[in-house]
């Protein structure tokens, strides 16, 4: 039987990446801006994919770290994992992207990630993983289209987005009948550079807080205590190659 010892983690193309993610994230959609792609492989099969990029809002984004230069953190922006990875996969394949990370990018402090529990699950992964928790907030970012699909409001808002022009399109959408969705975002904060903790500018709050104000979620349904993932992945979870270069200063 196979266990995460098995994984092989490596780097893969954009293309690679987007195509498992759609196939297999709860949301179907890649984020565009993604810079680093992880594969995760069992018996020579791409099952897994993580991909890390620059957050949408950088500069606000800067702030849960003060001190933090432009380019030396990075965001989890997908992670998409498939039924058939043996138990622990999520947490074993972040362990080695991290490592990867810290050899190949020694500029970057920390990685951001944020867990839906409005529509997927409340983090377990993060948790079992050396992540902390800095933040839970109700959910207005995730909206209801008219027609039954869902959008991210910065997404509606984005110069690229052509279906309200490209400028408040979530406030269009909002006036044509979009509806934010129930549920909360909960914020997760990976250090790579342990010393860049002592500059975290919002206290870590206690995991208990998640049930505490009703945010606990599991696959896509709501939950009243706490569950660790025992079996299974979550639907939400994004010779060694050599990894393409990431910028390591760019402009404020």
């Amino acid at each position: 039987m196979a266990s995460a010892k098995d994984l092989i983690v490596k780097p893969i193309s954009a293309k690679d990446a987007a195509e498992l993610v759609r196939r297999i994230h709860y949301s179907g959609k890649v984020t565009k801006n993604s810079q680093l792609h992880l594969g995760v492989f069992l018996d020579d099969r791409l099952e897994g994919a993580m991909q890390f990029g620059p957050s949408m809002d950088k500069r606000k984004m800067l702030g849960l770290v003060p001190g933090t230069s432009w380019n030396c953190f990075l965001e989890l922006n997908r992670m998409a994992f498939s039924d058939r990875l043996p138990r622990n996969s999520e947490s074993r394949a972040l362990g080695v992207a991290f490592r990867m990370i810290r050899k190949h990018y020694p500029h970057i402090e920390w990685i951001v990630s944020f867990s839906d529990a409005t529509q997927c699950g409340d983090g377990t992964i993060y948790r079992a993983s050396g992540f902390v928790l800095t933040g839970i907030k109700k959910n207005t970012q995730m909206l209801k289209m008219p027609d039954g699909s869902v959008m991210a409001r910065t997404t509606l808002d984005s110069p690229n987005h052509t279906g309200a022009g490209g400028k408040f399109g979530s406030a269009i959408a909002k006036e044509n009948g979009a509806v934010a969705l129930p549920g909360y975002q909960l914020r997760y904060v990976y250090f790579i550079n342990p010393a860049a903790r002592e500059r975290l500018a919002y206290p870590i709050l206690p995991f208990s807080k998640i049930e505490e104000m009703g945010a606990s979620m599991y696959r896509g349904e709501k939950i009243t205590r706490m569950k660790e993932q025992d079996a299974g992945h979550p639907p939400a979870l994004d010779g060694v190659t050599p990894i393409r270069a990431l910028h390591i200063a760019e402009p404020a």
